[in-house]
């Protein structure tokens, strides 16, 4: 067939024209004719390569030159193979590769379907023109700037293929290899990188090492990409890991890019873009849950991989089912470990600082970290919202988990904070959330423990306070709670009326069925149920006091607003008289238990401390109950046995009238003046009463009866009529109940006292000076009272005591804190036992007033007559009495504050500015020690010792008060300016100066360099006041005021820095090497100072020579023990026992901090796969360090150990001493068994440091310990007819096997370490012989029986010792020697045999279970 008019180009001999094999192309598919001569000849293939070049000069070279290519494709694909057209075609596609490189051909839609043409038919292309093609294409690689410039990478990876496959090239896999080093080598622009990721996964033959690279240049050049581009790329990335390519590393690429390298760049796009990327990531894991587990696995490895979006990716993740508790534990288990890590850090002072740093690092990262992840929750993110809400709430359930590791964060949120932020934020950012938060809450507070419950009530508050106008939107939930609010834990239940109380005062409807709530509680019979509606009874009335006196709008500086219907329902209003209308409630409290009446007296005194115009309503509510116990018509007022009953042989308390009086007391100093008469009317109208003109004008009003009831009282107490009023108790016909009555009734009398001498003190502050002089003897009277009506009780007392309904508050066991057993006085902890009654302010005065009559009548204590001898007695005895009295009250007002709440509102009314007490305390320390060479007259030597024991008691309370208001300071309690206080206190000249020439390491210009004001007042604190004190009192031997010096010096140095530290230290070291302490509490407080306040190693090497001394003054087996120490005298026959345990309580702390520290080491193991030796940039790696700290401090364990197992411990000692030995060497076997290096690492020789550990291990403690266990049993044999020794025994037979299990579990792994490494590990191991545990051998006494009996060989020995076993003879037999009659008479031997020298034992024992170098 032809073209009309032309001549059939297929039938030409002559070269055909480019046009020619275009139309040749287009007829070729209708007549299949065979293509031309032409085509077939090699040489016309340069002609037709060269219309190509033509084409592209053409007017429209993309139309020219794909029409012409197409065509010549096209006729060479449809003739049959052979190898002259795939030449051709090779050189077609090479000549157009390298005119499209060369920008001649234009790069647009066109030149991508030849370029895919291309890759259709180049698999015909020769193997060997194809590295030429490649070549090209990688050569034009950094001119890739455009999508369309990498068009010619789609051939890359095809012809990469077909080369590496191929048998043409001898070395096509080097070819390839070296193909994509270039192209790894070249600097790829963002346009190359998106597209090189695209074709990733046709790279099949990548191995993993190239494929880590390829990733490694992606997320390197990730930045430059532009954000439009990201998500795309990152779904490639996706879709490449879930193909098999590197997907650990894809996933930690993508973390840490949006974590890191954009965290820098924040703003709202960026957020989108993470938004859509988390979406990519989110179904990619549900498409392939393999990589999920990478996710996790990725956390869970390294706490280094947390940042803001690894926290977001985990919470999106959790939205997948099968993650959701995974994803959320493993978030949670970062937190904690962070903030564990940084704990551990903090407290272990032999770790290196750089360590420390970086857990601080860490800890703040993660902070960081997972605030930020909540903060930018709201920027596409919305499907991780309920996975917030779970995390935020098992992470505050934790917070007993992790013990609220709060204490010094360094301005870091505690877990407790960090949660209630999270929640707190979610809920103002997302509306959503709300409803889930507040049924979160409901739910969690009524299903979990007490503990649990108050942090999530704790966040309740929080938001109430927070978000109040949004918070009444969920009142229908909020009444829900309240449902179960008399089944609820009393402090929950309590503290939940509380949390809502801000919200109450916004809503009527929330107020009344509170309220309703509460009426219903009432009438339970649990106490605690009841108690906590009393609470919630005060709290409605003061929140509506609150309100009526600020106003309807208290939430001023919050961002909430209400809408028009919550202003509606507020304006409805409070209820001016909520006081009034829950008066029956609280009339009911007054028939109630003895402790709900003291709840409601302190509500009742906070509501006038609030509003002092409500003292009128209250006086008037409580005129009534009060006249039950008093009464004016008879001579004694007081009817304190109307506040007892006795039922069931008990005495059970009714009314705590010391309450009710100390309620009265403060109500009437609160009482405005003038305004006496202003709320008559009122008040006895809202309790229902009406008067008329005549009888309102004749009656007196409540607040003045109860002015005159307590004068009346007081007058009646002053004049000593206590008999009188104790009296008045009833005949019960038992002597035992009678007592018990009696002595309640004085405990009451002893309360009133305090509320009396409270008043005083007050008034004391505005009195003039005439009046003051009244005063004060109107405070010795009462006093002198007190004390022996104190002295009485005490005599009294009775074991089983009294049964309230229940106890009454006391100072947090503060007797038990206090070394109360060791007073002579004995009412000090039934003092510590009571509610305080006076304020701070009055303990103050009287404080003041004792030491100003302690200075007269020391002044004037020599000049006195012998007339007036006897009445300067009884004054000095009177002020001692006072100043006893002071220093029992002042400790318990100290040691209770922490028992109250921080926004108490009695807090500042009782307590005060407490740290008003230190300067007249410190004062009277000086004032009594000075008072000690007072009247020491030698015709009345018992009573000077008498009043020299009770100074001496004296200082030792005042001392005691010092030391807890430090403690309290220290730990935060907003007593600024205390030490500079203390520090300003004038000390008499002369005993300053003795006791500084007597303290030879007193450096005074130490302080003197000191920048910090904070802590050169507490080292000049130590230097000035503590240290001369110390000194003297050690001088005369008062050991238990010493102690507590020695405690107050610990306490302040451990926020002092290093070098003051060990200064002290070294002034603690110099007093243990110079004095001889006997008292063991000083001792201890001693010991502990010196070593505590000793920098690593130091503290072990002084913990090694003061075990050394021990070793001598205890004993052991080749030595007899000795009295005292000649190096260190604190350490002597009567204090080795303190000194041994706090030495095995060193090593306890020791070991605790060493699993801390491997299981760190393990980490950074599992991070580096071993390559922790490595040294990075000049400088060890934090896991070198590491663990040579932890080899370091192992092996003074191990010299510290060896001193203990010379010695004679007791049997407790040498329990504890087994049982820490054990998870010692349990310790040292994790330590080894981390040096074997994983299945496919490299296996590196263990250290010198190591080895010479493993050495000093096995020669000093592991032989010493087997001998040491041996003479336990023998001891045990010995006595193993006392029946009393059976349950040692018995925990011993515990201990023993667990013990010898972990030393050969850590030479089990010796043995491993010693095969890989091919250094031997074991040259000086001591293997144990008997497999029962039993290493008791048997003992060969004379030389002849040597000579009989062959040496035994271990084999034999072992098989013979293990013929006898514990499960058929009982734990008995099993601590016995072996049954065998010949060995009898050794059992039997003489006294003389048994006393061989234990040397001689030990070397016989040795050639029985001792290898030798070579056998080793």
């Amino acid at each position: 067939m032809t073209i009309t008019g032309e001549e059939d180009p297929s039938n030409r001999r002559l070269p055909l024209t480019d046009d020619d094999i275009v139309r040749l192309a287009q007829q070729y598919h209708q007549t299949c004719a065979p293509l031309p001569p032409f085509f077939q000849c090699s040489t016309s293939h340069p002609i037709i390569v060269s219309f190509l070049h033509s084409r592209c000069n053409s007017p429209s070279p993309s139309v020219s030159v794909t029409e012409y290519v197409s065509s010549v494709v096209s006729l060479i694909s449809s003739a049959p193979h052979s190898s002259s057209l795939s030449s051709l075609l090779s050189s077609l596609i090479l000549a157009y590769v390298r005119l499209f490189d060369s920008r001649k051909i234009p790069r647009d839609r066109n030149s991508s379907k030849i370029i895919s043409l291309f890759a259709l038919h180049i698999e015909s292309i020769p193997r060997k023109d194809l590295t030429s093609i490649v070549d090209v294409i990688v050569s034009g690689l950094p001119q890739i700037a455009d999508p369309d410039d990498a068009q010619l990478l789609d051939l890359l990876p095809q012809s990469l293929d077909l080369i590496r496959s191929s048998n043409e090239i001898e070395i096509a896999p080097g070819y390839v290899n070296s193909v994509l080093d270039r192209i790894l080598t070249t600097d790829w622009s963002k346009v190359l990188l998106v597209k090189i990721v695209s074709l990733l996964r046709e790279f099949s033959f990548l191995v993993k090492v190239q494929a880590m690279e390829f990733f490694g240049k992606v997320f390197a050049g990730m930045k430059g990409v532009d954000l439009q581009d990201l998500p795309s790329l990152i779904y490639q990335l996706l879709v490449l890991a879930s193909k098999g390519f590197s997907k650990k590393d894809v996933i930690q690429g993508i973390v840490g890019f949006f974590g890191t390298k954009m965290g820098s760049n924040v703003n709202s796009i960026v957020r989108q873009v993470e938004g859509t990327v988390l979406l990519h990531v989110n179904f990619a894991v549900k498409q392939d849950p393999s990589l999920g587990q990478e996710v996790l696995g990725l956390v869970k490895s390294d706490l280094r991989a947390v940042n803001h979006f690894t926290v977001i990716v985990l919470l999106s993740v959790a939205r997948v089912r099968r993650f959701n508790a995974s994803s959320i534990g493993i978030l949670k288990t970062a937190v904690l470990s962070s903030y564990r890590e940084y704990k551990f850090s903090r407290d272990c002072k032999w770790l290196p600082d750089n360590l420390k740093e970086e857990s601080l690092h860490t800890v703040n990262r993660v902070q960081k970290a997972v605030t930020r992840a909540i903060n930018e929750s709201n920027y596409g993110r919305e499907h991780i919202v309920p996975s917030i809400v779970e995390f935020g709430f098992v992470l505050l359930e934790s917070v007993e988990e992790s013990h609220n590791e709060a204490g010094d964060l360094n301005g870091l949120m505690g877990i407790e904070e960090l949660s209630i932020q999270i929640l707190k934020t979610l809920f103002e950012v997302h509306d959503m959330a709300r409803n889930e938060i507040i049924e979160q809450c409901k739910f969690r507070i009524l299903s979990s423990k007490p503990e649990q419950s108050m942090a999530i009530i704790k966040l309740l508050r929080c938001l109430v306070q927070s978000y109040p106008y949004p918070m009444l939107e969920h009142v229908a939930r909020l009444k829900e709670l309240l449902d179960y609010f008399t089944f609820m834990h009393g402090k929950v239940a309590t503290s939940l009326i509380v949390a809502l109380l801000p919200l109450i005062k916004l809503s009527r409807e929330l107020q009344d069925y509170t309220i309703l709530v509460v009426r219903k509680a009432m009438f339970r019979r649990e106490d605690a149920v009841r108690i906590a509606a009393t609470n919630a009874i005060i709290g409605l009335i003061l929140v509506a006091t609150q309100t009526k006196r600020d106003g309807l709008d208290p939430f001023q500086e919050s961002s909430s607003q209400a809408s028009c219907s919550q202003q509606a329902e507020i304006s409805h209003g409070m209820g001016a008289g909520l006081f009034q209308e829950l008066s029956g409630l609280l009339r009911r409290c007054l028939s109630q238990e003895a402790t709900i009446k003291e709840v409601m007296y302190q509500g009742l005194v906070k509501l006038v401390l609030m509003d002092p115009v409500m003292s009128g309503p209250v006086f008037d509510f409580l005129l009534p109950h009060f006249l039950r116990f008093y009464s004016e018509e008879t001579e004694i007022k007081l009817s304190i046995s109307s506040c007892f009953k006795s039922e069931g042989g008990k005495v059970f308390l009714e009314e705590p009238l010391d309450c009710l009086l100390s309620c009265i007391s403060w109500i009437l100093l609160f009482q405005p003046h003038g305004k006496i008469d202003c709320q008559s009317e009122r008040s006895w109208t809202c309790f229902g009463f009406s008067l008329s003109q005549e009888h309102e004008a004749g009656r007196t009003l409540p607040a003045e009866s109860f002015r005159i009831a307590l004068s009346k009282i007081r007058k009646l107490l002053r004049n000593g009529h206590l008999e009188d009023i104790l009296g008045q108790i009833q005949d019960t016909g038992s002597k035992c109940l009678e007592e018990e009555n009696g002595r309640q009734c004085a405990l009451i009398l002893l309360g009133i006292m305090e509320v009396v001498l409270n008043a005083i003190a007050t008034e004391v502050e505005s009195a003039t000076d005439a009046e003051k002089l009244d005063l004060e003897k109107e405070v010795i009277e009462f006093v002198d009272l007190y004390d022996s009506l104190e002295k009485d009780v005490c005599a009294t007392k009775q074991g089983n005591g009294i049964k309230k309904g229940t106890p009454r508050t006391t100072a947090n066991d503060a007797a038990d804190r206090t070394d109360a057993k060791g007073c002579r006085f004995g009412p000090l902890k039934l003092s510590l036992e009571r509610k305080p009654f006076l304020a701070t302010s009055s303990i103050y005065q009287l404080l003041l007033t004792a030491l100003k009559l302690y200075n007269i009548e020391g002044s004037n204590a020599s000049e006195v007559s012998q007339s007036h001898s006897q009445s300067s007695c009884k004054t000095l005895n009177s002020c001692s009495k006072l100043i006893h009295f002071v220093l029992k009250t002042s400790l318990c007002q100290i040691q209770s504050l922490t028992s109250i709440a921080k926004d108490d509102q009695l807090k500042t009314l009782i307590y005060g500015d407490i740290k008003v007490l230190g300067p007249p305390l410190l004062k009277l320390v000086w004032l009594l020690k000075s008072g000690r060479k007072l009247g020491m007259d030698p015709k009345k030597e018992t009573k000077g010792r008498k009043v020299a024991e009770d100074r001496e008691e004296q200082i030792y309370l005042a001392l005691i008060c010092l030391k807890e208001l430090i403690m309290l300071s220290l730990q935060g309690h907003s007593l600024t300016g205390l030490f500079e206080d203390l520090v300003s206190v004038s000390t008499p000249k002369d005993d300053l100066e003795n006791c500084m020439h007597d303290d030879p390491n007193n450096d005074s210009k130490l302080a003197s360099g000191i920048e910090d004001q904070q802590t050169k007042s507490r080292e000049l604190l130590i230097e000035e006041k503590i240290k001369p004190l110390c000194s003297e009192f050690l001088a005369l031997s008062l050991f238990r005021t010493s102690e507590v010096l020695f405690d107050m010096i610990l306490m302040i140095g451990k926020k002092l820095p290093c070098k003051l530290r060990d200064y002290h230290a070294a002034w603690a070291i110099s007093i243990c090497k110079s004095n001889t302490i006997v008292h063991s509490g000083a001792a201890k407080a001693l010991f502990t100072l010196a070593i505590c306040l000793n920098s690593p190693p130091n503290d072990f090497i002084l913990a090694q020579e003061m075990a050394s001394e021990l070793l001598k003054v205890m004993g052991s087996e080749e030595c007899d023990p000795v009295e005292t120490s000649d190096a260190y005298p604190i350490i002597n026959h009567s204090t080795r026992t303190t000194i041994a345990s706090l030495l095995l309580q060193l090593i306890d702390s020791t070991i605790a901090d060493l699993d801390c520290a491997v299981m760190k080491l393990k980490a950074l193991y599992d991070r580096t796969q071993g390559s922790t030796c490595l040294v990075q940039q000049g400088q060890k790696a934090p896991g070198l360090i590491l663990e040579e700290a932890i080899y370091s401090r192992s092996e003074a364990l191990v010299n510290l150990f060896s001193c203990f197992v010379a010695m004679n411990l007791n049997d407790s000692q040498a329990e504890q001493l087994l049982r820490l030995a054990a998870r010692f060497y349990k310790h040292l076997a994790r330590m080894s068994k981390l040096r074997i290096a994983p299945k496919g690492c490299k296996q590196l020789p263990p250290g010198l440091k190591f080895q010479k550990h493993a050495e000093v291990t096995c020669k000093k403690l592991t032989g010493p310990l087997y001998d040491f266990v041996a003479l336990i049993q023998r001891n045990q044999q010995e006595n193993e007819r006392n029946k009393g020794i059976i349950s040692k025994i018995k925990r011993e037979n515990r201990c023993i096997p667990d013990l010898i299990f972990q030393i050969e579990d850590y030479e089990k792994y010796l043995i491993q370490l010693s095969k890989v490494s091919k250094v031997n590990l074991l040259r000086h191991a001591k293997r144990s012989t008997a497999r029962d545990f039993k290493i008791l051998y048997t003992k060969k006494i004379t030389k002849e029986q040597d000579a009989l009996e062959p040496e035994p060989n271990p084999a034999i020995s072992t098989e013979s010792q293990n013929v006898s076993s514990d499960e058929e003879n009982g734990s008995k037999k099993a601590l016995s020697p072996e049954s065998n009659s010949s060995m009898a008479p050794e059992d039997s031997a003489s006294d003389e045999d048994q006393n061989i020298s234990l040397k001689t034992k030990r070397a016989k024992m040795n050639k029985v279970v001792r290898d030798s170098d070579d056998e080793a």
